[in-house]
């Protein structure tokens, strides 16, 4: 994914704030009147204490004292819990509002067309969706309430101090406006650091995540230390970027210090001059100390403030970047498949992986037929365009050339979600969700009844299995299948793709990974299931046809053999009849 360099707008921000932010409206009120609450009792507690300094001084009575003193310890205590509120509130405000914004993260990446998914790994897709969210927390945590009150308190603080004295105004009003602006004027060379620290944290995950899913066959093949040398390469790459980024941070935490002690050294000589004047008291000299301490506070959080911002700055550019990535798979104007088992045609359909290279297309002017309720047995070598068959019937791409329909009816027309209702896979790669045995089944759909999953269970043989479950349906299986053998994971998916009721299946290697007895359960209970249904084996084992009507074989994208499995078998000339007599299976692998 390329870097986008174009700054954040203040209408981009307005626009992530008003569609994340604003519907927690009432969260929000609730936040600034605590802040605000919090703001008028950081400004009322010096005076107390200034009162307390001027009154002890005068050695006047005690009673104003203790009265003084309570007042103050009552102010203080209030001042604590109305911080607690405010940080609970703001933090679930952050917390829902990114949660938001990642489950529409998460849903536009699964709306992306599978060239898409090709050319990002899953880890930098997961950086995307969680750490750049992740880096906008603060930022959703109503960061734009909090800096509007730090301005309200330094506004505040200044107006007391010029109530005070002038001259102590004039200077504090100075030192604010020096300090905000070297604040900002140093974050305009951190933005670009950090928006290049993000992306190439993205990179690093992505790495990380493809060589965790590899790792089998990475230690089988010894490439460990080929591995190892591409991580120090990445590491080595990163840490400069990283350095240069939090040098940046510490520009700013650094300044900050030096701008605070010009400040209090600036407070101090302006309290001793007007002290020496007997222009204020003792106290007021106190108050001014204290208010240029508190004033430290507010110019601080504008200090953090900016720093989330920076990597707001970054993360949102990532983050708009990604919603305006459209899919190249977009949906149809919704024509409707008929009921029933789905009939399939493929018309001169030409299909290429890469678009922009001009190579042998994976699919050559592909015509099929099929008639509803039949089963096409598609055999051919490993790379004939098999499973690229497959995968246009899901639209997972569209052909650069022809017309694919199903049941009569264009699926460009379709739309995606009803077309994959309709349509369903089997492939030889299960995945098995942390969750009950009903939510693998089902994908969470309450419209399926328990009734109707038992009895498929019990149609695939898969009743004794049922049976052993401690808890039924509501066993808990591991991610990725774990106490579930080959087998078991193949049915379970056997069973989800009929319980769906699709008018057109699609089984790719779907029994590849099953033992002998399995497969044969699956043998037994197939012909049932597939009443009223039309089926594409795709296949390497001519074992696996026997069942079909009809018989296709691919060679480099293009049909070299077609026709009733019967027939071709009978005709000693054909090649799935040479096949047959001579067991060659492995001509097509």
């Amino acid at each position: 994914m390329v870097q986008n360099k174009q700054k954040v707008t203040i209408g981009q921000y307005y626009e992530l704030l008003r569609r994340y932010l604003l519907p927690q409206k009432r969260a929000l009120i609730g936040l600034a009147l605590l802040l605000f609450t919090s703001i008028g009792l950081q400004l009322i507690n010096p005076q107390i204490i200034r009162f307390f300094i001027d009154t002890a001084q005068s050695q006047g009575e005690l009673k104003p004292l203790f009265y003084a003193a309570g007042i103050f310890i009552g102010f203080s205590i209030v001042h604590q819990v109305v911080s607690v509120l405010a940080t609970y509130i703001s933090e679930n405000v952050a917390w829902k509002t990114t949660n938001t914004l990642r489950g529409d993260l998460a849903e536009h990446c699964l709306s992306l067309d599978m060239s898409f998914h090709k050319s990002h790994t899953s880890g930098a897709i997961i950086e995307r969706v969680d750490g750049d969210v992740n880096a906008l927390s603060n930022f959703f945590s109503s960061m734009i309430i909090h800096l509007v009150g730090n301005i309200l308190l330094m506004a505040g603080i200044i107006i007391l101090l010029f109530r005070e004295n002038w001259l102590i105004g004039i200077g504090m009003t100075v030192f604010v406006v020096f300090a905000v602006y070297i604040i900002q004027w140093i974050r305009k060379f951190a933005v670009p650091v950090w928006a290049k620290w993000r992306q190439m944290n993205a990179e690093f995950y992505g790495f990380i995540g493809e060589q965790l899913e590899g790792t089998e066959d990475i230690r089988a093949n010894g490439a460990e230390g080929f591995v190892m040398n591409r991580f120090y390469a990445l590491v080595n790459r990163m840490l400069p970027v990283r350095m240069k980024a939090f040098l940046g941070f510490a520009m700013m935490w650094n300044t900050t210090i030096i701008v605070f002690a010009i400040g209090n050294a600036l407070a101090f000589a302006v309290s001793a001059y007007l002290w020496k004047s007997q222009a204020i008291t003792l106290g007021t000299v106190y108050l001014i100390f204290y208010y240029t301490e508190l004033l430290a506070k507010p110019i601080e959080k504008i200090r953090t403030q900016m720093e989330d911002l920076q990597r707001a700055d970054a993360s949102i550019s990532r983050i708009r970047e990604l919603f305006a990535t459209p899919s190249l798979i977009q949906d149809g104007a919704g024509a409707a498949l008929p009921e029933g088992p789905l009939g399939v045609e493929f018309r001169d359909v030409t299909f290429s992986y890469d678009r922009d290279v001009d190579d042998t297309p994976t699919l050559d002017r592909l015509q099929i037929a099929l008639q509803p309720g039949e089963v096409l047995g598609l055999l051919g070598r490993t790379g004939s365009g098999k499973s690229t068959l497959a995968r246009l019937l899901l639209r997972f791409y569209d052909p650069q050339q022809g017309v694919i329909a199903i049941g009569g009816v264009d699926i460009r027309q379709c739309k995606l979600n009803a077309l994959r209702k309709r349509v369903a896979l089997v492939t030889q790669t299960i995945e098995i969700m942390e969750g009950t045995v009903r939510d693998n089944l089902t994908f969470y759909d309450e419209s399926i009844l328990d009734d109707k999953i038992l009895e498929v269970l019990a149609d695939l043989g898969l009743q004794e299995w049922y049976e052993a479950l401690p808890g039924g349906l509501d066993t808990k299986l591991a991610s990725g299948g774990g106490g579930l053998s080959a087998g078991e994971a193949q049915l379970l998916a056997f069973a989800r793709v009929f319980l769906t009721n699709p008018g057109l299946i699609i089984m790719d290697e779907a029994s590849s990974r099953l033992d002998p007895l399995t497969e044969q359960r699956i043998e037994n209970a197939i012909g049932k299931l597939l009443a009223n249904r039309s089926c594409i084996i795709i296949a390497h084992r001519l074992t696996t046809v026997q069942r079909a009507d009809h018989i296709l074989i691919l060679e480099n994208g293009s049909v070299i053999e077609s026709g009733r499995r019967s027939e071709l078998a009978a005709d000693p000339g054909s090649r799935f009849s040479r096949m047959l007599s001579t067991g060659l299976e492995e001509v097509l692998v």
